[in-house]
């Protein structure tokens, strides 16, 4: 069935198959382990011993944390790269953020600003809903204690307040500054809300459920640099005309 030469070629097969199976699947000890693209472009971007980013605020850990818009920038960074679209070169904003920048490795406006605009928001729903909880978590013990006076006060009376956010038109940082080993950013929020007060029996007695209103907020936010905690809290408040 078989001519000689077809039993040549079989056998030569079986031998070149044994060859092979014998080097393929070693090790050789010079393998390299499978390429991870981000490995290369964190270890670069990481400084050492730096913590982690520090601009979430309580309570936005459930949505997830606040996207990294940019990466941390070091200390010896220009600053028309480092606040570029937050302040300007040489003025007091600029020269505020460097000393918070200089003391908080890792400090990122940008990011900040997107925490503290995601903070407002809470607060101010917050406050008209009467959470507590929340207001806890993201004031300072002072100011918390003036809001839960307010909420309670407006308890005694059984009113209630509705207000529905529609969007915050700016969030400027306009002063930070290191008092201590505290740092403090204070913001100039313009906000458009639709915010309304109704009585025991539902009257309207404040506001309008159907009228947006333009509203101006001045807050600071702090924190106490090196502490473990991340999250900075609202400190002082102004209603600015």
């Amino acid at each position: 069935m078989f001519d000689i030469y077809t039993i040549i070629f079989l056998a030569l097969a079986v031998f070149i198959f044994i060859r092979l199976r014998s080097v393929l699947g070693q090790r050789t000890g010079r393998e390299r382990p499978p390429y991870d693209p981000y490995s290369r472009r964190d270890a670069a971007n990481a400084p050492a011993g730096a913590p982690d980013k520090v601009v979430n605020f309580p309570g936005k850990a459930e949505t997830a944390n606040v996207p990294e818009l940019v990466e941390p920038v070091e200390a010896g960074e220009p600053a028309p790269a480092r606040w570029a679209g937050i302040a300007e070169v040489g003025s007091a904003v600029a020269n505020g953020l460097d000393a918070i920048a200089a003391q908080e490795r890792g400090f990122d406006a940008k990011h900040f600003l997107e925490g503290a605009r995601g903070a407002y928001e809470m607060i101010v729903v917050a406050f008209a809903e009467g959470d507590r909880a929340t207001l806890k978590n993201l004031l300072a013990k002072d100011v918390y204690d003036g809001f839960n006076a307010a909420i309670a006060e407006r308890e005694s009376r059984g009113e209630k307040m509705e207000t529905r956010f529609v969007g915050i038109q700016k969030a400027d940082i306009i002063e930070a500054l290191v008092r201590g080993r505290t740092a403090q950013i204070t913001l100039r929020f313009v906000s458009q809300l639709i915010s309304v007060t109704r009585d025991k029996a539902g009257a309207v007695i404040d506001g309008d459920a159907e009228q947006v209103v333009d509203v101006t907020d001045v807050w600071t936010f702090a924190r106490d640099i090196g502490a473990r905690d991340p999250n900075w809290k609202l400190v002082a408040t102004e209603a600015a005309s």
